[in-house]
């Protein structure tokens, strides 16, 4: 069920249909883009995809593809099924083009198949059984005249014979009308520039109205001023008339020709037929894929159950008018789980909200209806077998209805109506009416929705359904990111928080007189203000410290790389460690038996010298001195050289030690505090009675419970906000606690109830003065001359401080150089998720040798 009628105009897409008409080269296909109709069947479905997705590749990779062209040949086909019918001359050379079209298809996908990798199996599989019609293909070339389509003289005997004797026959009339002209001009009947006519077939001279009566032939018409008459002369009139025969003739052998033809193709007009719906089928899914490749489109994976998870998915046309302007879009995340089935979206106007409904309804639709979606490769959808939107102002002055009673028909249908199976698009949830009847009606009309385990994409700015959404089991928040420093939205989904109006902020910038928006926070109360200051404040730390998270993620897989390198290094050390001693001790004995011999000669000249006794001891004594201080120097060397890589991997090994004393004693921090947890004996569970108070399980705000409703369910004031939610969703909040609450949320200086998430409190984190930092915080960092290590943990530290100090732009000075620091900078800057972006400083600020970070704050 597609609800409501007017969908397609509703979600935009009707304009796609209408591009992708514009891109079919017959009506017929143009007839099946129309046609094309939203459908649950899945392997049907995967089909149509499968046969659309292979066109793409086959368009974007096959130089050699020959898909231009195409003809309905079914148009002229079907009226040759009568006995006695034939095609036209014309028509022929149609279909002479469609089959030489189909020829070159059949041959490309068989030919594809042939080579045993067949990286098309659906479109060959369509092609396969397709005749590609050869010999009918001859029989037209033989009949026709490609250049003039016209039939043949030598079409057959009979025709080549009446052409011959036409052509003997006008040369006879030219000849003799030529004779005549001359004569009249001698004459002075007809002007010396007048040149031989036809008029109604015939061959006639143009005679000056005066003198008409003086050339004895027809009339056959006359000049619009009337002094012109077009006289066939009495003596050229029998030949003409053997002329038009002759011409008659012709005409009766080429439709006995085109008839004979008509004939031999009848027996073959139902394979004829089927392959002009190939064709046209081929014809369409070919505008659908070159749309797909405008826009970049890709088979996303089909899921079994009705699911969705979008990855960098697109608005085809707003994509498309963003590009007319020279902008980007913002690609879209989405999804929609078993378990988290319904998305509620908020976040401030004009912040994409609609859009991300939008997106995620038409993608779904173009899916269902065989169409490729703008996304990521990596993107799962599965399929709906009903689609409801109730979006935009559907007042009607017809039927007397306000806008809001138009939501209330929507809402009655899609209850009526929607299951398991079904996507509901529900745009400003609530909209319409006074904000607390709206908001109630509402709440429970997403609890309905919720029970039923119904598939949603529901925008609001209510308070009450965030509360309700943060503490559903089957419903997420999302927030449309806004940029609180300049005070623009960033059109980019946030999964798992609620969103902020922003409705002062926005305020504040479009200039609306601070003395109204003091005013409007003092009415709107502490309570739902702080409400939207903790969402804007949680959104924030939750950015920071999903990005620390990253960095500490990347930290520890740097360190167990770097600890797998010292092991090698160890490794590689104590074998260059015995190589460096073996040669070492090689290289002294070789210097000590150098040194022997050099003694051993010395002693031995004493002796050939006949020095005396005496003299050759002390001769002896020196040289064994000099031998001792070689050996010992060397074998100091050697020690030397020795300590110095025990040090090494002294040093080495200590390190490894430290890292994971570090690791164990984290875990064990960890292990601790969870067997804390553990030993910890719950408490007897209570029953909830007003006047408790209480929160939502997993979250921090603190309500007081007013009333029960029935024996499962609990009226629960949060500040201002009061709502009904089912008591086993409720957790007591001791009287203790709450006090201690109470007292820190007092110390803090405003009112801590009933703000979502809020923490209650900052015991035990460091102050941090955010103001004098911030004056006293520099944008520029200057790592020229360091090291990569000490250069990297100053960016590191830097950057962080940046971005809790919310700078959305800073420079780092890394010079030019060599470009080994500017590139191991850049490669950190990537791995932040809070950086958009890192380039070089314009060439006249310092060009390649500064780096400008620009970052999401």
């Amino acid at each position: 069920m597609i609800y409501p009628k007017d969908f397609e105009q509703r979600i935009g897409f009707d304009k796609i249909r209408d591009a992708v008409s514009l891109l079919c080269g017959t009506e017929a296909a143009q007839r099946l883009v129309r046609e094309a109709a939203f459908t649950s069947d899945r392997t049907a479905l995967a089909r149509t995809l499968g046969e659309t997705a292979e066109m793409r590749d086959v368009l974007m990779l096959e130089s050699d593809y020959p898909g231009s062209g195409y003809t309905d040949m079914n148009r002229f086909l079907r009226k040759i099924r009568i006995e006695g019918t034939y095609l036209e001359p014309a028509q022929m050379t149609d279909l002479a083009k469609a089959l030489e079209l189909l020829a070159g298809l059949t041959a490309f996908f068989r030919g594809k198949r042939a080579e045993g990798n067949d990286p098309y199996p659906l479109l060959g599989a369509l092609t396969e059984p397709v005749e590609d019609f050869s010999a009918v293909r001859r029989e037209i070339a033989r009949i026709l005249d490609p250049d003039t389509g016209t039939v043949r003289d030598n079409a057959s005997a009979e025709l080549a014979q009446i052409r011959r004797t036409l052509r003997e026959k006008a040369g006879q009339v030219d000849k003799r009308l030529q004779a005549i002209l001359r004569q009249a001009q001698a004459a002075g009947l007809v002007d010396p520039d007048s040149e031989i006519s036809v008029r109604d077939g015939r061959t006639v001279i143009p005679v000056a109205a005066v003198n008409k009566r003086k050339i004895k032939g027809l009339v056959h018409d006359e000049s619009a001023t009337g002094r012109t008459a077009y006289i066939e002369p009495i003596e050229v009139v029998e030949l003409n008339n053997e002329l038009r025969e002759l011409e008659n003739e012709e005409r009766r052998e080429i439709v006995r020709i085109l008839t004979a033809f008509a004939d031999l193709l009848r027996p073959e007009l139902p394979l004829l037929l089927a392959a002009g719906e190939y064709l046209v089928r081929m014809d369409f899914i070919q505008a659908k894929a070159r749309y797909a490749l405008g826009m970049d489109a890709v088979l996303p994976e089909l899921a079994d159950g009705p699911q969705m998870r979008l990855r960098q998915a697109r608005h085809p046309l707003l994509e498309k008018a963003l590009k007319k302007e020279g902008k980007l879009i913002v690609p879209l995340d989405l999804a929609l789980t078993p378990e988290k089935y319904i998305l509620l979206i908020s976040g401030p106007n004009a912040g994409g909200k609609s859009v991300c409904l939008k997106t995620a309804g038409l993608l779904q639709y173009m899916l269902q209806c065989g169409w490729l979606v703008p996304a990521d490769g990596d993107s799962r959808m599965g399929i709906f077998d009903s689609l409801f939107i109730d979006i935009g102002d559907q007042q009607s002055l017809d039927n007397d209805l306000s806008t809001y009673s138009s939501h209330l028909i929507n809402m009655k249908t899609i209850l009526r109506h929607a299951d398991d199976r079904s996507l509901v698009l529900i745009d400003e949830f609530g909209s319409g009416t006074e904000p607390g009847t709206g908001g109630a009606i509402a709440e429970a009309v997403l609890q309905q929705l919720e029970e039923r385990h119904v598939r949603g994409v529901i925008t609001t700015h209510y308070a009450n359904l965030k509360y309700y959404a943060a503490g559903a089991q089957g419903i997420e928040n999302g927030a449309m990111a806004f940029d609180l420093q300049n005070i623009r939205p960033l059109f980019r989904l946030e999964m798992g928080r609620p969103g902020s109006s922003f409705a002062f902020e926005i305020a504040r910038k479009i200039g609306l007189p601070e003395a109204i928006i003091r005013s409007a926070e003092e009415k709107i109360g502490s309570a739902q203000a702080n409400a939207e200051k903790h969402i804007r404040e949680a959104a924030r730390d939750k950015r920071y410290w999903e990005s620390k998270r990253e960095r500490i993620r990347l930290a520890e897989k740097n360190i167990d790389r770097t600890a797998a390198q010292y092991e090698w290094q160890l490794s590689q050390i104590q074998a260059e460690k015995t190589k460096i001693l073996a040669e070492a001790r090689a290289e002294a004995e070789k210097l000590l038996a150098e040194a022997n011999r050099k003694i051993e000669n010395t002693i031995r000249e004493i002796r050939e010298s006949q020095a005396e006794k005496e003299r050759t001891r002390t001769a002896r004594t020196d040289f064994d001195e000099f031998r001792r201080l070689i050996a010992g120097s060397e074998t100091a060397s050697l020690s030397e050289r020795e300590d110095a890589i025990e040090r090494k991997m002294r040093q080495l090994r200590e390190r490894e030690a430290r890292r994971k004393e570090r690791k164990a004693q984290r875990a064990s921090e960890e292990a601790d505090q969870q067997g804390d947890a553990v030993s910890k004996k719950p408490e007897k569970p209570r029953e909830i009675e007003p006047g408790f108070h209480v929160r939502l399980k997993g979250q921090q705000a603190v309500g007081e419970v007013l009333a029960l409703q029935g024996t499962n369910k609990a009226t629960v004031a949060f500040g201002h906000v009061t709502t009904v939610v089912d008591k086993a969703r409720l957790e007591i909040v001791p009287h203790a606690e709450f006090r201690k609450i109470r007292r820190n949320g007092a110390a803090a200086g405003g009112d801590s109830f009933g703000a979502f998430g809020s923490g209650g409190g900052s015991a035990g984190v460091e102050s941090y003065d955010t103001s004098k930092r911030r004056l006293n915080f520099r944008q520029q960092l200057d790592i020229r001359g360091m090291r990569a290590a000490e250069a990297l943990q100053e960016v590191q530290s830097f950057v962080d401080e940046a971005i809790v100090l919310g700078f959305p732009q800073v420079t780092i000075l890394h010079g030019k150089g060599t470009g080994a620091l500017k590139e191991e900078v850049r490669r950190y800057l990537k791995t932040v998720p809070l950086v958009l972006s890192a380039a070089d400083e314009h060439e006249e600020f310092g060009g390649a040798g500064i780096t400008v970070v620009k970052l999401d704050v």
